[in-house]
């Protein structure tokens, strides 16, 4: 199986994990930040740094694009054009605001859909609409096994 799909297949497994603010745990609760470092752990083992804490706006008063400084620093980073199943998604949800949320993209085409979790609904399947699509601020994908 290519890491791409075992990356979906994992992000599938926590659809219906409650969201819980800094959480990471499948079945018990986790936020966005929380399902990426799951399916991490599932994958590659231990995460390649300790999470400190957060809080749920995301520095947005000092403006400190943490998320994706350490998406730059563990992942990929591709041109959203470039965009493919298994890829984490940042998203900034207004414009002019920091990036606060991700994704991992599930289906791609005409009826792409995202796995992410999201307050209020938990780990859901959403698709990838027009909206959802204007905020998305980068793409990354994630790296090969022997490459870490």
């Amino acid at each position: 199986m290519m890491l791409r799909d075992k990356i979906v297949e994992h992000a599938r497994h926590w659809i219906d994990t409650p969201y819980l603010h800094q959480a990471s745990c499948r079945g018990a609760g986790c936020d966005c930040l929380g399902l990426l470092r799951g399916i991490w752990r599932e994958i590659y083992g231990d995460e390649p740094e300790k999470i400190p804490s957060y809080t749920k706006d995301w520095n947005e008063p000092q403006g400190d694009e943490i998320l994706l400084q350490r998406a730059r620093k563990h992942l990929l980073e591709k041109p959203v054009e470039a965009m493919a199943v298994g890829d984490a998604l940042v998203f900034r949800m207004r414009q002019g605001m920091v990036a606060k949320h991700l994704g991992i993209l599930s289906q791609e085409g005409e009826n792409a859909k995202f796995i992410h979790a999201y307050s209020g609904h938990g780990v859901i399947e959403n698709a990838l609409s027009e909206p959802w699509r204007r905020r998305i601020a980068a793409c990354f994908s994630f790296p090969e096994i022997g490459d870490l």
